[in-house]
């Protein structure tokens, strides 16, 4: 028997016997007095068939309103001016010929703006919602080179648009870091990501690293890179006497108006935020200085205000990912267990935001080690703050991670994916903790097997179909379990056995709207047509972001919750009569339009059938989930098994992503064709975080100077190869629905599949991404 097939077995028993521990020692689901949930046991009904998204029609006729249409009575059209220098203040500043202009209804800069408060940065309370803790436009102060100095309102966009060109502005310039370089000469500075210190030592890693027969010392970097969803970032604004109105495009409706009450001394609840569709976010759709300049002119103006950056103003004002620079050491014995993993480096923020790109984060679950250390630090440069974007830490962490694992697996003559089951852990090896359910190796066997992995030849450079060189590369996907809490839902159930959910939650495209009305659907026993999913509405119960992976899971612990509560009181209703008497709410489960005993389904009564003899038309119920206490007792992951070919043009250095398979361990799969699409939809992403996106940053001048889709390069048809996924579909217990996360994990471990896939085709080892054919040539 091979190394990889004693390792799979090991993995396979310890796997086995953490989680039949795991059972033993917490509740199965999320069901009250831990019951099992058939969610999680079962699959069957809707749960995971592949239905379409329901906002599908809507939106291939045009009829879904995204946040720039909506029209409105006196509607005026705003235009943004954008500084031209990192750091300073307005020296001088002339807007009569613009308020002069055409259809011109009001210049705004800080000399006339309202008095506000600064954005509340994100993180830095539970409904901060800003990307950065700046004032905006109270003060001649200069902090990023594209910051808003002046807005202009006119009758319509393009009379904005050329009043804007009129404004005229000097600046009285003051010493700013924009060089990557001499900010760490500057020196550094420990990163925390979510209040929590990113430095960790376990062992003596160094050590270990120094005395291992075989090592890998190298450092990876990566670029800058900018938002760019279809949809660019918009509002329509208005202000109904004391009250804002604010339809966005946003993933934190509940968190952008608290703050915007916050930053204008209102209340929250005076702060209306609808957000319906949203053409893609990816981390960039919370609060920015965009929404506020809106309001604040919509106020001055007395006017509804529509507010929609230009692709260029995206890149001027919404925060993207920064740039790395990573040292990932490992050190192995001969037969290739990790002895130690070092993974430190340097990445640059801004003093006015809360966002080091947390890289080590997917370092500290993947492999065993019994040594690590583990560090991010942060330099400032004076620059547009940087935000999350899709897999913040992760996708370009497991660049440089996967990529140094290649190196080592070279390094020892094994194969990329033995070397990984080698390595694999029996519990988290940086916290302790079991893994609620960990079946990557399972993911790595039937992702090869599928791929094709044993017809690979090891030796680099080896494999050629003309001047074209073939390569196969590997690594790993992860992404950690999130869920959110303060997540409340509503649930309102009628006579004629239809159901409302309804929670603050939102729909990016990833299909949120469609599964949770199949979850629902599943759990009430009614067909898929009898629900109604209301979302994107800062006035609906909860608070629940559209981030982190972990909306899903957020909103199936809300609905459990309000599942048990509304059984509990239709079981009230159903009174002494009901073939339902006696029953606790832990003990009946929806089926066939009505409540049935679970081990005793003969017992049942319809929805219609309660109700009428309560003489009630409906019932609604309103509650919480519980907070995400599975944390703290489980280690939580979404894993997948990366698997790319790759063309190297040997004469111009082009590459060609040719086969592209991505194998998945993410718990029960609730719609397989929207998760199939948010697999593919990431790894698209990670191929263009591999081959080409890169935001050029003038470092004399701290200014983005590719501030468009013509030149800032993301993949199109002919870039991407036909994509195919795979699933384990194995639930884990201890997640809501037994799902983990699947928004994010699709761009992690991409970069160094392909990266690794070019190795094996050229012998080349590209550090740097992304690997443009400069570096191959």
């Amino acid at each position: 028997m091979s190394i990889i097939e004693q390792a799979k077995q090991a993995a396979q028993g310890v796997a086995q016997t953490v989680v039949q521990k795991a059972v033993e020692l917490a509740p199965e689901s999320w069901l009250p007095g831990g019951k099992p949930d058939p969610l999680i046991h079962q699959k069957h009904g809707l749960i995971g068939k592949p239905v379409s998204r329901i906002d599908g029609p809507l939106k291939v006729q045009g009829k879904a309103p995204f946040a720039a249409e909506f029209p409105m009575d006196g509607l005026t059209y705003a235009a943004v001016a954008f500084s031209t220098l990192p750091k300073g203040r307005i020296a001088s500043l002339d807007t009569s010929e613009a308020e002069a202009a055409p259809g011109v209804v009001l210049v705004m800069t800080y000399r006339n703006a309202p008095r506000m408060k600064a954005m509340p940065v994100f993180m830095s309370e539970a409904k901060a919602a800003g990307g950065d803790n700046l004032p905006v436009m109270q003060d001649d102060r200069i902090h990023w080179n594209g910051q808003p100095v002046a807005l202009v309102l006119a009758e319509t966009q393009e009379q904005a648009d050329h009043a804007k060109t009129l404004i005229r502005l000097t600046y009285e310039a003051e010493p700013a870091t924009t060089s990557f370089a001499e900010a760490k000469a500057q020196g550094t500075h420990p990163g925390l990501f979510m209040g929590s210190p990113m430095k960790q030592e376990i062992g003596d890693a160094e050590a270990a690293l120094a005395a291992a027969p075989v090592k890998v010392d190298v450092t990876y970097t990566t670029p800058r890179h900018s938002h760019n969803p279809i949809e660019p970032h918009a509002a329509t604004i208005v202000w109904q006497g004391d009250d804002l109105v604010v339809h966005d495009a946003s993933q934190a409706v509940t968190h952008t108006a608290w703050s915007l009450g916050n930053i204008f001394g209102i209340e929250e609840a005076q702060v209306h935020v609808t957000s319906p569709y949203v053409g893609g976010g990816f981390g960039s759709k919370t609060l920015w200085q965009h929404q506020v300049l809106g309001a604040a002119a919509a106020k001055l103006a007395g006017r509804p205000v529509r507010i929609a950056l230009s692709r260029e103003g995206v890149y001027r004002m919404i925060g993207g990912r920064t740039l790395t620079e990573q040292r990932l050491a490992i050190g192995a014995t001969k037969e290739g267990h990790f002895e130690a993993i070092i993974h430190t480096g340097t990445a640059p923020m801004t003093h006015h935001n809360a966002m080091p790109e947390p890289f080590i984060l997917a370092t500290k679950s993947a492999y065993a080690a019994r040594n690590f250390k583990l560090d991010v630090e942060v330099t400032y440069l004076d620059m547009l703050a940087n935000t999350f974007m899709r897999a913040p830490g992760e996708s370009v962490g497991t660049f440089a991670l996967e990529s140094a694992v290649d190196e080592m697996a070279v390094a020892l003559g094994m194969d990329p994916v033995e070397l990984r089951a080698v390595n694999e852990p029996e519990k988290d090896p940086t916290d302790n903790k079991p893994f609620s359910s960990r079946n990557i190796v399972e993911a790595y066997r039937t992702g090869a097997e599928r791929f094709g992995w044993s017809k690979r030849n090891p030796v680099p450079g080896s494999v050629r179909d003309g001047e074209w060189q073939v390569g196969m590369g590997v690594a790993t996907s992860t992404y950690p379990y999130h869920r959110m809490p303060g997540g409340a839902a509503k649930l309102t159930l009628t006579r004629d056995g239809r159901m409302q959910v309804e929670i603050a939650a939102h729909e990016m495209g990833m299909g949120t709207a469609t599964a949770q009305t199949q979850v629902t659907a599943e759990r009430f026993g009614l067909e898929l047509d009898q629900v109604s999913f209301a979302y994107g509405d800062s006035f609906l119960p909860g608070q629940v972001l559209a981030g982190g992976s972990q909306q899903t899971a957020s909103i199936g612990a809300s609905v459990v919750a309000a599942q048990h509560a509304l059984v509990a009181e239709l079981l009230k209703l159903a009174g002494n009569d009901s073939p339902l008497a006696g029953l606790r709410a832990d003990e009946v489960g929806g089926m066939e339009g009505g409540l049935a005993k679970l081990d005793e389904p003969g017992r049942h009564e319809t929805y219609a059938s309660i109700l009428s003899r309560a003489q009630r038309d409906e019932v609604s119920v309103v509650a919480s989930a519980p907070p995400p206490l599975e944390t703290m007792h489980w280690s939580m992951h979404s894993w997948g098994a990366m698997f790319c070919e790759v063309r190297v043009n040997s004469v111009t250095g082009e590459v060609r992503v040719s086969r592209f398979l991505g194998s998945f361990d993410c718990g029960r799969i609730l719609n397989a064709k929207t998760a199939a699409s948010q697999f593919r939809g990431g790894i698209i992403m990670g191929l263009g975080m591999a081959l080409m996106e890169e935001t050029q940053f003038d470092e004399r001048s701290g200014r983005v100077m590719n501030p468009s889709l013509a030149e800032y390069h993301v993949p199109v048809h002919l870039d991407v190869p036909e994509i195919e996924v795979m699933w384990t579909d194995i639930a884990d217990p201890h997640a809501p629905m037994g799902a983990r996360g699947i928004g994010e994990i699709g761009i992690t471990g991409v970069g160094a599949a392909v990266a690794n896939a070019i190795y094996n085709a050229t012998g080349k080892r590209i550090r740097d991404l992304p690997i443009t054919l400069d570096k191959l040539m």
